[in-house]
């Protein structure tokens, strides 16, 4: 375990939320912490808008000021939504990162899941296949996205599931969730079917190869939509 020790690149209001017990979610109003942090009201303000925008407190007209728990979702969503503003392409290589951090946790994140984990994984599949064979056509985009959260659901690492949960976010951004070749998506959930089979079945590795193939699927899916 790592030794423990102030860190000198946090303003003092961050410093004073990692100090305490995350438990302790409500917290004191702004005179008591300006007092306790011996810091200007103005000052305080400052730093509790960056904490807002980094996901880590929130502030209701009745609750008053409390702790959230820790994500790592909007510090990454409000650097990938400005990279992507800048030039879009900035997704392609964020996509690239994503489809590695699966690949990297894939042997780690399947050995986690229980029994109800693979159930519902193989009911994802199903309704996919349902809304892909319906008349009309349905583009089956939550049950992909939460198919391939599901996988890394039981990883206890808090980036790892941030950066996947943003790549999503932006997925959608993007509007990639409204993409519709049918040949496409019918080759996406094929191989949705060999990862899920292959999971129920214990073997890790055969998922693992339809992993590499479906991710493989998503370089033609952002060119094909320029």
């Amino acid at each position: 375990m790592l030794r423990e020790r102030p860190s000198p690149n946090i303003s003092e209001f961050l410093r004073y939320l990692a100090s305490h017990d995350e438990s302790e979610d409500k917290l004191p109003s702004l005179n008591d912490l300006s007092r306790e942090l011996n810091i200007s009201l103005a000052s305080l303000r400052e730093q509790l808008e960056v904490a807002r925008a980094l996901g880590l407190v929130e502030i209701k007209p009745r609750t008053g000021m409390r702790r959230k728990p820790y994500s790592f979702v909007p510090a990454v969503k409000q650097s990938l939504d400005y990279a992507i503003a800048m030039n879009r392409d900035h997704f392609i290589a964020f996509a690239d990162l994503r489809q590695n951090i699966e690949l990297a946790y894939w042997h780690k994140a399947v050995k986690l899941l229980t029994s109800e984990d693979r159930a519902y994984l193989g009911d994802l599949v199903a309704r996919a296949w349902e809304k892909l064979r319906g008349s009309p056509i349905e583009i089956p985009h939550s049950e992909h996205r939460e198919l391939h959260l599901t996988i890394y659901r039981r990883l206890d690492n808090p980036f790892v599931s941030g950066l996947l949960q943003s790549y999503w976010d932006a997925y959608e951004a993007v509007g990639l969730n409204f993409f519709t070749d049918y040949n496409y998506l019918t080759q996406v959930w094929n191989y949705h079917q060999q990862m899920v089979n292959a999971i129920c079945n214990n073997d890790a590795e055969a998922g693992y190869k339809a992993l590499s193939e479906h991710t493989d699927l998503i370089h033609h899916l952002i060119s094909s939509s320029k």
